[in-house]
């Protein structure tokens, strides 16, 4: 029995002032060893929104059995997830970078508020990981982190298909390559299971930073959802975390400088998503640890691209799974000299000692050797210039077009590009600028999945170039530059660009430059004006007035570095 004198619950469950607080566990059927016992918070993002979540309330019910296994109380809550695939295309867009500030600030006010000990967090939306991680950082109590899995592959005309085929098939489907039936039999076989986007998109890429990073056990990330199987990994994340409490080992014991150089190198090895470029920094404040967009581009530039995995190649989760899962990836980065394995873990162990007996199997191309990967560089690359002086993103695992010369075609927001490719208006040589869609001036950073995927069902994937202050999904490829900073509602560089200004991109010298004058551009920003707000009110006004720039992970608050006391101190 682990003595309750230090831990945060001791405030709702011992002495004679907290009888009315114990008269409520009765009420819920609590004896009263289970008042005594480490309350611990199991979180899930469950909810019928979307496939994604829909798999989390029953792994959730093996975590609390783990937890009480181990002698500990499970207390089950649920926060908000937005899932992009739904939001993506319209409005609804705006609210998904929001959701993680949300997840991960309703997350802590649930602890706060109860004054659980630890955590169980299980996710499945794209924001919803880094919002549950961000939220244990924060804390800083005992906590164990578990993705709740990837969707099964569709198949169609002999091939395995991902929800991305059915935006890409939206661009076929435009300018005739696909017709009415065939769009509507691809969408009804795209999806069949529970679990996450199949690709390494923005979930998968973030559940093998969850292992990597130490805040997951070992092999749980890959396992589809509708696998059984995962329930052992949720059962045995709630025994893990009462070891945490019996340890004292806390998040910001794992997280780490390491460890997120470890995070970041395995993103860009496996050809994971640019919104990587926003959680890690995002993760890394929570830590107290500066890390920002360009300390993460650095680390992609120089890691080699060795994951065969959709977007930018031809696997899914489920195949990483089927060849031993992250614990493979992680090994091969390990032996070949690219990770320090010497970071520690939920395990207990180091990183290093998690995957020992890890075997590579031979006979596969699902993970290439590092002696032999697809390219020398990063799946994932940062650009700096006189268009981007605060960097910006761009995902070129997959790409055989690395430098791009066009001439800009400017829209005020995603809708009307949209509208523009799909009525044919986009031609090869075009550079389509988005702008007013970053952090402040969306509100929310949109991806843009939709219009990205029109362009390259049109076949015009290598021939434009799209760039935005805004951002894109995890599975958006072409060449698409996302992040840019500052934001055109700051006056950044971005919203000073003019139809049929020359812009330049090259991705091996990393390079986004406006090939306009100065004195030109002097002459611009003289006359710009600031943008109206079109939300004043709500959540989305509310996330304007507090967000700050995409290269340090669009947070709305200081972080850990501003901080006097930690709430796993009280």
């Amino acid at each position: 029995m682990v003595d309750k004198k230090n831990l945060p619950s001791r405030h709702v469950s011992v002495g004679p002032t907290k009888a009315p607080h114990r008269s409520y566990y009765y009420a819920m059927g609590m004896t009263e060893e289970q008042i005594n016992q480490p309350f611990v918070g199991v979180v899930t993002t469950w909810n019928e929104a979307a496939p994604c979540n829909i798999s989390l309330s029953r792994q959730a019910q093996s975590a609390k059995q783990g937890v009480w296994d181990a002698k500990g109380t499970p207390r089950e809550f649920t926060t908000i997830t937005v899932t992009d695939g739904i939001a993506m295309g319209h409005e609804g867009m705006k609210s998904s970078l929001i959701s993680r500030e949300i997840i991960a600030d309703s997350t802590e006010l649930t602890v706060r508020g109860h004054c659980y000990d630890a955590l169980v967090g299980l996710a499945g939306c794209d924001k919803s990981l880094p919002g549950l991680m961000m939220a244990m950082l924060r804390l800083n109590v005992p906590s164990v982190f578990m993705y709740g899995g990837s969707i099964l592959p569709g198949f169609y005309k002999g091939k395995d298909v991902t929800v991305v085929d059915v935006f890409e098939a939206v661009g076929k489907h435009s300018n005739g390559e696909m017709t009415d039936q065939e769009l509507h039999d691809l969408e009804c076989v795209a999806c069949p299971s529970a679990g996450s986007c199949g690709g390494q998109f923005t979930a998968n890429t973030m559940a093998c930073v969850s292992e990597t990073i130490g805040l997951a056990l070992p092999g749980s990330a890959m396992t589809p959802a509708p696998y059984v199987s995962r329930d052992k990994y949720a059962y045995e994340s709630g025994k893990t975390v009462m070891e945490l409490i019996e340890k004292n080992l806390r998040p910001r014991d794992i997280v780490t400088k390491q460890s997120l150089i470890n995070a970041a190198i395995v993103v860009s090895a496996s050809g994971g998503s640019t919104n990587a470029g926003l959680h890690l920094p995002a993760m890394a404040s929570e830590a107290g640890i500066d890390f920002n967009l360009e300390d993460v581009t650095k680390i992609f530039q120089s890691t080699p691209y060795i994951g065969n995995l959709a977007p930018g190649g031809k696997y899914v989760a489920k195949d990483l799974y089927e060849i031993g899962g992250v614990p493979v990836l992680i090994k091969i980065l390990i032996d070949g000299g690219l990770i320090d394995g010497s970071c520690m873990t939920v395990t207990g162990n180091t990183l290093a000692e998690n995957v020992k007996d890890v075997e590579i199997p031979k006979n596969q191309d699902v993970i290439y050797p590092i002696d032999k990967p697809i390219s020398k560089t990063g799946g994932i690359v940062g650009l700096k210039g006189s268009l981007a002086p605060d960097g910006a993103i761009v995902k070129i695992a997959g790409l055989k077009r690395l430098h791009f010369k066009g001439n800009a075609i400017c829209f005020e927001r995603e809708e009307d590009a949209l509208s523009a490719v799909l009525e044919g208006k986009i031609k090869s040589g075009h550079v389509l600028i988005i702008r007013y869609e970053g952090p402040k001036g969306g509100p929310g950073m949109r991806e843009m999945l939709s219009t990205t995927s029109a362009i390259y069902g049109q076949g015009l994937g290598e021939e434009v170039a799209l760039i935005t202050d805004g951002r894109f999904s995890g599975g958006t490829r072409g060449f698409c530059i996302g992040h840019v900073g500052p934001e055109a509602f700051e006056c950044g560089p971005i919203a000073l660009v003019e139809d049929g200004d020359e812009i330049e991109i090259d991705a091996l010298k990393n390079i986004l430059n406006l090939n306009v004058s100065d004195e030109i551009l002097a002459e611009r920003k003289k006359k710009w004006k600031p943008k109206e707000p079109e939300f004043t009110s709500g959540a989305l006004w509310k996330y304007a007035q507090t967000v700050g720039p995409a290269y340090l992970g669009a947070l709305t608050q200081p972080g850990a570095k501003k901080e006097k006391r930690t709430y796993s101190d009280i």
